[in-house]
């Protein structure tokens, strides 16, 4: 799946989301405990020991870095804070370096999926200015949140913490029941389909241009690509991702592949979520 090109997103824009979201610290609850396990005091000097690793390319977009940490053993040991906090339905644990076991996210299913409230957000995934972000696993059929704490320091993306826990109502908990039922109930995800469907796909003859139209809603069968049914992941920049938006972007992103695929919902006026919009920029 391919990034999204500047001039696509323009013309794809589902709503404007009024001014930028507030960077704010994910770190504050860890903060105390993560610093205590990761920087010793060197007894001699009376100054902290850390060195840290040398930054790479990748740490400039976190999206690189994140593929390299899931795929390299090496790299990924090297980019972890140990002992490492690890929260399991609020119960303080430490993981110590012998006892991590390489963990290749999302690497194995060959693709990742992405959350945004509006269009406007998705631009953050090429901020390179970033210092704080969270890779989230959701499994949707036991609302179970897993978010992996990362923070950039001297330039090194580095994993200080991770924690497990049931998914609260303002993580999208209604959004979440919504798309496991859309994704797992075809009589359900028809009678969540909008009328017309706005459909957004690469022009066969020109490979520089896009082309709209729209779709039936009984013509969604034969469009519908396949879904994840049964965890969804999602990269926190920072983007606004609230329970009471009217609108959600799920995008799905291939990782060996060009495959790159975005879905748009919207709350109807009796509140409950439909498809409304469908772009496959796959090439």
């Amino acid at each position: 799946m391919k990034p999204c090109m500047a001039g696509a997103c323009a013309l794809l824009l589902l709503t404007a989301c009024h001014g930028k979201p507030a960077k704010i610290n994910p770190f504050d609850a860890l903060t105390q405990l993560v610093d205590s396990a990761a920087h010793p005091v060197d007894s001699l000097a009376g100054t902290t020991i850390d060195k840290g690793p040398v930054p790479m390319k990748a740490d400039e977009i976190f999206d690189d870095f994140i593929l390299a940490f899931a795929t390299d053993r090496q790299m990924q040991l090297e980019r972890i804070v140990f002992p490492l906090p690890f929260y399991n339905q609020d119960q303080p644990l430490k993981i110590e370096q012998k006892d991590w076991k390489f963990d290749p996210l999302f690497a194995t299913q060959h693709y990742y999926t992405l959350f945004f409230d509006c269009e406007e957000d998705m631009d953050m995934v090429q901020d390179t200015s970033l210092t704080s972000v969270q890779f989230e696993w959701i499994e949707m059929k036991t609302n179970t949140l897993k978010k992996y704490y990362f923070e950039r320091k001297k330039g090194a993306w580095m994993l200080e913490a991770i924690n497990r826990h049931l998914i609260a109502p303002q993580e999208n908990e209604d959004f979440i029941e919504f798309f496991h039922r859309f994704v797992n109930d075809s009589v359900f995800q028809q009678e969540r389909v909008a009328r017309w469907v706005t459909f957004v796909t690469n022009d066969p003859e020109d490979e520089f241009s896009i082309l709209e139209s729209q779709i039936g809603q009984d013509q969604w069968p034969a469009f519908r690509p396949a879904l994840p049914h049964e965890r969804l992941s999602n990269i926190n920049y920072g983007q606004r991702n609230q329970a009471s938006s009217a609108t959600k972007i799920l995008s799905i992103k291939g990782v060996d592949n060009n495959e790159f695929t975005t879905f748009y919902f919207r709350r109807r006026p009796d509140k409950n979520w439909e498809l409304h919009k469908f772009e496959d920029l796959t090439n």
